[in-house]
């Protein structure tokens, strides 16, 4: 077996329009991604129904993400985190512009 020392931190990708997913590590029961969002919201009518629970915590940045059940977004800073059961429709609402947002998201089954 290899082992490879890795950081969450780096290498960052360039900021761009699209929100950048990177699969850490996944087997057939649990999936561990890094998400690096600057600047991003979904759209308006677009809503994740995860098959799954997703648990996300945000490392570096702000965020708010919008759960259809609650009227007010949940605001996240670092350190926060947030379970999301299965077939909770939510969506990102808002990332800061003015550095990245990094965030850990855990999926299980």
């Amino acid at each position: 077996m290899t082992f490879t020392k890795k950081n969450i931190f780096a290498p960052l990708p360039s900021p761009s329009s699209d929100e950048h997913f990177q699969t850490l590590w996944q087997n057939e029961h649990l999936h561990i991604q890094r998400i690096v969002s600057q600047g991003h919201a979904s759209p308006a009518e677009q809503w994740y129904d995860e098959d799954q629970d997703e648990w996300v915590i945000v490392l570096q940045g702000k965020a708010r993400l919008q759960l259809e059940e609650r009227e007010q977004p949940i605001s996240l800073e670092p350190g926060d985190y947030l379970l999301i059961p299965a077939h909770t429709r939510h969506r990102v609402d808002w990332t800061d512009p003015g550095c990245a947002t990094i965030w850990l998201a855990v999926y299980s089954q």
